[in-house]
């Protein structure tokens, strides 16, 4: 497939220059600006146009947010009736009709089981502080600050989120093992590694000197986004519902990235029938703008007024495009859909494996996909008795196929523990065309990095991995 043409000089010009002032004057801290250069102007549906006219295929969709891809005609109209009707747009927790549509239609889509006995908190506007709240509101139903969270897991930013991400605070965190199958803890996978995995779990609870804070919550994502795009097993995470209910420990799903149909269902929960106790929900509910909120059983409900706040809990922009999309979903059945496309992508991308050894697996569900990729040629990383043996992560190759995707006119994002996991979260409202323009472009990107790859090995200069995925401003 044809690298995307040149740009004329005026538009490269002023597309560099924007580059250029944003490294000048913008954090160190900023991620996907750096791996991907471009500066959107126009979008719609899937298609970005970026300031050097160049149009992307865009598979990150704004980190899972836009469910329908970008300024799509239902939410744009839900946004536009809000503003010329004058109501008001900031309104802290107060009371309105939009707030109360968007709350009936969040409450239809839910597990019939929690929507009977829920509770709903608005948080400020990220995922991260929902699952503060979380936190809080456990803490406050149950008394213990013991938190039990999984490796590879990501929710967030601030101080508990990151506790549970595996970042450094004082929260009183027990990590835990998440199994996967393709580089299983265990040295197996499958039915076998879950179950190991369980009783792992069981044990560490109930050893009296097993030296876990009394744990308040769990907390879970059905599959982890961040961490690679590794979906829990449904066994495994039923057995989680149950050792955390005879043990009077809330369940968290955090469905930040998971929910509103990404997976092949509406919540992710839904493919194992696991009904938690709390779920963590942001991204594709606020229909593209910002909105966070946790929907809790009802006698989790203990905390005091003012327990959790915030200002720009009441973003009535978002609420009415977040009604718009989820009933958008749930009556063109988009979820069904996703899981449909889905299998079909990572079925072509299972093939395209068979002639390429640097895939070492490919996995997700729905439209949650991951392709990690491997240095076949060295030494194997890991035993597994599933797969035999796994070769090392290639990081290196990685970026190069974001790089080469780039070219191509594809948006994708890396993931995983080392950043070898080549992620496509791409609108659920993708065409068959579509899909297949993606597999085709991720194709070809990996053959030429492949080729940039041998040709550096072959030259005695091996890449450094660390230079193609260290931050640099």
């Amino acid at each position: 497939m044809a690298v995307t043409e040149p740009a004329p000089a005026a538009a490269t010009a002023a597309h560099e220059g924007i580059l250029r002032r944003q490294a000048q004057r913008e954090s160190a801290a900023r991620t996907y600006a750096r791996s991907l250069p471009i500066v959107p102007v126009r979008a719609r549906g899937m298609t970005i146009e970026g300031a050097d006219g160049r149009r992307y295929l865009d598979c990150l969709s704004g980190a899972g947010t836009l469910a329908l891809g970008h300024n799509h005609p239902v939410v744009l109209e839900a946004i536009r009736k809000v503003i010329d009707s004058g109501a008001p747009l900031h309104v802290l927790d107060l009371a309105t009709p939009v707030k109360d549509a968007f709350t009936t239609e969040l409450f239809a889509t839910l597990p019939r089981e929690l929507a009977d006995d829920a509770r709903v908190q608005f948080c400020g506007p990220a995922g991260t502080d929902a699952v503060e709240a979380a936190f809080k509101l456990v803490r406050a139903a149950t008394g213990r600050d013991g938190l039990l969270a999984f490796t590879g897991a990501y929710h967030g930013m601030t101080a508990g989120a990151l506790a549970a991400s595996g970042g450094a605070t004082d929260v009183r965190v027990t990590r835990l093992p998440f199994p996967q199958t393709y580089r299983c803890p265990f040295g197996t996978g499958g039915e076998r590694g879950a179950e190991i995995a369980a009783r792992w779990t069981e044990h560490l609870l109930d050893d009296p000197k097993g030296g876990v804070p009394a744990p308040g919550a769990m907390i879970v994502e059905p599959v982890q986004g961040e961490g690679g795009v590794n979906p829990a097993p449904d066994s495994w995470l039923r057995r989680m519902r149950d050792i955390t209910r005879d043990r009077s420990i809330a369940l968290i799903a955090d469905e930040v990235q998971t929910g509103v149909g990404r997976t092949g269902a509406f919540w992710a929960v839904e493919h194992s029938g696991v009904v938690p106790d709390v779920m963590v929900l942001s991204k594709a509910i606020g229909g593209s703008l910002p909105l966070a909120v946790i929907v809790y059983r009802s006698g989790l409900d203990l905390w005091q007024p003012g327990a959790h706040a915030g200002t720009f809990r009441g973003n009535q922009l978002a609420m009415a495009a977040g009604s718009a999309t989820l009933a958008y979903v749930r009556e063109n059945r988009l979820a069904e859909r996703a899981g449909t496309l889905g299998a079909r992508m990572i079925a072509q991308l299972q093939a395209l494996a068979a002639d390429h050894p640097s895939i070492g697996d490919v996995r997700g569900r729905g439209l949650m996909i991951g392709i990690e990729l491997v240095d076949p040629e060295a030494a194997p990383a890991d035993v597994n008795a599933e797969n035999g043996c796994a070769p090392p992560p290639d990081p290196a190759l990685a970026a190069a196929v974001q790089r080469e995707c780039l070219r191509r006119g594809l948006i994708v994002e890396l993931g995983g523990r080392h950043s070898a996991v080549v992620r496509l979260l791409p609108p659920l409202t993708l065409t068959d065309e579509q899909a297949t323009a993606v597999v085709d472009r991720l194709a070809d990107a990996l053959r030429a990095a492949e080729r940039s790859s041998h040709r550096r090995t072959a030259a005695g200069r091996p890449a450094d991995p660390g230079s193609l995925t260290r931050k640099t401003p």
